[in-house]
């Protein structure tokens, strides 16, 4: 029986199926991520400003993304959306929108923070030697920025490929998708498929994920030293 478990994955094409569907979750949440580090650098650099409006905006929004599950989202865009503006949106587009919408506000705190905590003399030396505000932000305040933002940025990118997961439940066939369609398709013949098929999953999630967040780490303490 459990040779015939594991078997289940080379019967057809249904480890390639499975790498297929992993193959959707990471262009989903590598373009959610590549999407929220340019507008959340943005983001960041808005919430710094001291007009009032600005700032009630922003903080509305980042506790809006901080409060509301995913999967909540999730249905906003993909069911909402549809049916009060008639706007076609296939689940692939509506979870980009959900992530990015998400990993915006995660990362727009993030460069808060970073950018808030750069002494203010290091703005008074640049302007001292003659840089404007723009070079200052460029030359100075950004570099340094962004040097304390990737290992965030690297980890976040790693939330957001296990958030995938959700997108199931909008019709997205992702791996969990293929996995379940695998299982279905077995169930009587091969009743402890699950096990490996999960399983397996199991592995590629941490074959993607953990160089990612050793390299987090590891850039993390080499800025450090």
């Amino acid at each position: 029986m459990q040779d015939l478990g594991i078997r289940v994955l080379f019967m057809g094409n249904n480890f390639i199926r499975l790498l297929k569907g992993l193959g959707v979750a990471l262009k989903i949440s590598l373009t959610a991520v590549i999407l929220s580090v340019v507008l959340g650098i943005l983001l960041g650099m808005v919430m710094t400003l001291k007009n009032p409006v600005t700032k009630c905006i922003t903080k509305i929004y980042l506790e809006s993304m901080r409060i509301m599950p995913q999967l909540v989202l999730l249905f906003l865009v993909y069911f909402g959306l549809t049916k009060s503006f008639g706007i076609n949106l296939s689940g692939e587009i509506s979870a980009v929108i959900v992530f990015t919408l998400w990993g915006t506000a995660e990362m727009g705190d993030l460069v808060r923070g970073a950018l808030i905590s750069i002494p203010g003399h290091q703005y008074e030396s640049g302007a001292a030697i003659g840089l404007t505000k723009l070079q200052i932000y460029r030359y100075i305040i950004m570099p340094q920025t962004l040097q304390r933002l990737t290992p965030l940025a690297i980890n976040l990118t790693t939330r957001m490929i296990k958030t995938t997961s959700l997108i199931v439940l909008i019709g997205v066939v992702e791996v969990l998708k293929v996995a379940q369609q695998i299982i279905e398709a077995n169930r009587y013949t091969v009743p402890d498929s699950a096990l490996w098929i999960y399983g397996t999953i199991f592995f590629l999630y941490f074959i993607v994920c953990w160089p990612i967040s050793t390299m987090a780490g590891w850039l993390e303490k080499k800025w450090k030293n």
